[in-house]
């Protein structure tokens, strides 16, 4: 099962001022594909409370999947991208070019998010968009390549055209030897 950890990142959430929208918003879609909510958070944008956040989420193995919501536009406080960058062993760089590039579909505005996606331990860590229709849908964009980047993490390395073709090429072995008898 997806376990997944939902970091808000907004100065006016955090601050009590505005309610968070998109934390909610991205729990009932992960809640609608069966991955569990383990954890949610918020806080202002600032780029050691969000570093500090995703690096003890992946480092205590909170969650397979990190998402974090906000602050990955072009505004001078939009830090996200910074800190995740800051916390990941490696970037998954298609998975952010994806969102960008279908989201096209929804908003014009969409290929100025900064956004990014990488891996830390076992763990996903994405970055969406602040906006609780723009997070979702990006969520969505990339929702069949979540579980298989969580198995690679966990360790699932055997693919099914592995399988397929370790299988075509035993009885490929089996054929040409007894030809051979």
């Amino acid at each position: 099962m997806i376990t997944v950890a939902i970091l808000t990142i907004s100065d006016s959430a955090a601050a009590g001022a505005k309610q968070d929208l998109s934390g909610p918003a991205l729990e009932e879609r992960c809640k609608q594909w069966n991955w569990r909510v383990v954890a949610k958070r918020v806080v202002a944008d600032d780029e050691n409370a969000i570093a500090n956040v995703l690096r003890q989420w992946a480092d205590d193995g909170t969650a397979s999947l990190i998402l974090t919501t906000g602050g990955t536009g072009v505004a001078l406080r939009d830090v996200t991208p910074e800190a995740t960058r800051r916390v990941i062993d490696h970037e998954i760089a298609g998975i952010a070019e994806l969102m960008r590039s279908e989201g096209r579909k929804q908003t014009k505005f969409s290929v100025l998010s900064r956004a990014i996606a990488g891996t830390r331990k076992e763990s996903l860590i994405v970055n969406l968009p602040g906006s609780p229709r723009g997070a979702v849908y990006s969520l969505e964009t990339i929702e069949h390549l979540a579980p298989h980047v969580i198995g690679l993490l966990q360790g699932h390395t055997m693919h099914p055209a592995d399988e397929k073709l370790r299988t075509v090429s035993e009885t490929h072995q089996v054929a040409d030897t007894s030809q051979d008898v």
